[in-house]
């Protein structure tokens, strides 16, 4: 059975808007060694209008300013991508498709299917994911700021029980950061 792996920033005090805090080479090579477990990214519509076509287009010219955008970039244009969105009806990146459909439906029918882990990032589909029970794993990069303002992770979760994890694994970076592993 497939993993679903939760992958996100967050700054100190939680906040996980994409503009608080910003992954260095260090973190952005630590995602891309993420990718290797990884066949399928999971997103809704507005995480994946972050990463594309920006970072599609990064791969496509090797623009980024460090290496590590650059390998980044190349990895993630590699990677399918699974959108699910009511407005959004289609896209341009073959890579990628959108679905309307039951959420956990078609996460479960994915689970069952032969391949490597799903990784999903983002705030809503990864809340509804969380509700539903579906992530098995979650990978938290602890970057050392304190943001003061801007979203929270999982501000807005129903969970039915509390979430009891089981660390894994971490990750000290030279930045002061941190990645946190844990398993459901």
């Amino acid at each position: 059975m497939r993993n679903l792996i939760y992958a996100i920033n967050l700054t100190l005090d939680g906040c996980c808007d994409h503009t608080k805090g910003m992954a260095d080479e260090e973190i952005h090579n630590y995602f891309t060694e993420l990718m290797d477990e990884t066949d399928l990214f999971v997103y809704g519509r507005k995480t994946y209008e972050l990463m594309v076509p920006f970072w599609p287009d990064m791969a496509k010219s090797l623009s980024g300013p460090t290496k590590a955008m650059n390998d980044f970039a190349v990895k993630f244009d590699a990677v399918d991508k699974l959108v699910f969105s009511k407005t959004l009806t289609n896209v341009t990146d073959s890579k990628s498709r959108v679905v309307g459909t039951d959420i956990k439906e078609e996460i479960l029918k994915l689970k069952q299917q032969p391949g490597k882990a799903m990784m999903t990032g983002g705030v809503s589909i990864p809340t509804q994911l969380i509700e539903l029970g579906l992530v098995d794993e979650f990978i938290f990069v602890i970057q050392p700021v304190v943001a003061g303002e801007g979203r929270r992770l999982l501000d807005h979760a129903k969970l039915q029980e509390q979430l009891q994890l089981k660390p894994v694994g971490s990750k000290l970076f030279r930045s002061g950061g941190v990645a946190l592993r844990y398993l459901k």
